[in-house]
């Protein structure tokens, strides 16, 4: 594995984290490890992170989490796959409704909100925006023009996220398994 950046020791993270009030439980993954060479950033990074997790949520977690995982698999992003697929489970999303947006056209365990959502990260990664088409379903399925906004928002983040893990070749944090739960990877890279 080669290594892009060296990743700040714990210790510097923390202290990098501390100074621009970054969350001390973030410095310690090799992400933040990795984006605090550039505290300024990294903290701006987490505010939109953190507003789309925690504070500002308004789309539904399951559907961001679909969409998180699918972006991964497309992708090829091993680190964003294997992060996510943890919180994929602490959310209460079975193993293999997460397996599905590997192949979602055809899995019969998806919603059509899941499908839907799916189709626009589809349309997304292929065409760099949601098809009319694509739109109008999601608006049906989806209650509100902020949940729609934020669905936008978070397919852009997370696409920018995988490029940015997969750039930097950012590593998993020791002792996490890759390409859960089967170990099929999408792609070449381990990131």
């Amino acid at each position: 594995m080669s290594e892009r950046l060296k990743m700040l020791s714990v210790e510097d993270a923390l202290a990098a984290a501390k100074e621009v009030g970054v969350r001390e439980s973030l410095a310690p993954l090799s992400v933040y490890r990795v984006l605090l060479h550039n505290p300024d950033l990294a903290k701006a990074m987490t505010e939109l992170l953190s507003t789309l997790l925690f504070t500002g949520k308004k789309l539904d977690v399951r559907l961001r989490e679909l969409i998180i995982m699918r972006i991964a698999w497309v992708t090829g992003s091993n680190y964003e796959w294997s992060q996510h697929w943890r919180f994929a489970e602490h959310i209460g999303l079975a193993a293999e409704e997460v397996v599905a947006v590997r192949d979602w056209k055809k899995a019969d365990n998806l919603g059509a909100a899941d499908k839907v959502v799916l189709a626009a990260v589809d349309d997304t990664l292929e065409h760099g925006k949601i098809s009319d088409r694509v739109w109008m379903e999601c608006a049906t399925h989806i209650r509100s023009q902020a949940e729609l906004v934020e669905m936008v928002v978070a397919i852009g983040h997370w696409t920018m996220f995988s490029q940015l893990l997969r750039s930097l070749e950012v590593p998993l944090e020791e002792g996490v398994d890759a390409w859960p739960p089967d170990g099929n990877a999408s792609g070449d890279d381990n990131y």
